[in-house]
């Protein structure tokens, strides 16, 4: 909650969304990587079959730039996550869902993008 003209508004959802299962994994994932004070780097670069690829990467807090976005989420089993994007790459992940799927077949990370014109796979 924030205050907005003295009355108390909820905050606006995050640019990029993280279901409950991609949150599980990713603090999984930043555990085996080196714990709780770092924060998941996403970002997209040139390359792939349809021209851009996402990249996420796990870093400290001091790599951080002004220009930053760092979005914080609530964890269900306690605790935050913080994810930080560079104002570049937030022009493309903005609406954004990031999903987890343990699936063998088709699993793993699934990026939602309403801005992605085209995908590869699947």
């Amino acid at each position: 909650m924030r205050l907005l003209a003295g009355k108390a508004v909820a905050a606006p959802p995050p640019p990029i969304t993280l279901t409950d299962a991609a949150l599980d994994h990713l603090a999984k994932l930043r555990e085996e990587s080196g714990g709780e004070q770092l924060l998941l780097r996403m970002g997209v670069k040139s390359g792939g079959c349809s021209g851009m690829s996402y990249v996420m990467d796990f870093e400290k807090e001091d790599n951080i730039k002004p220009d930053d976005l760092v979005s914080e989420y609530s964890l269900a089993s306690g605790g935050s996550f913080r994810l930080v994007c560079d104002s570049k790459s937030l022009l493309y992940l903005f609406g954004m869902q990031l999903d987890w799927s343990p699936a063998l077949v088709g699993g793993g990370f699934q990026f939602l993008n309403p801005n992605a014109a085209n995908s590869c796979g699947w």
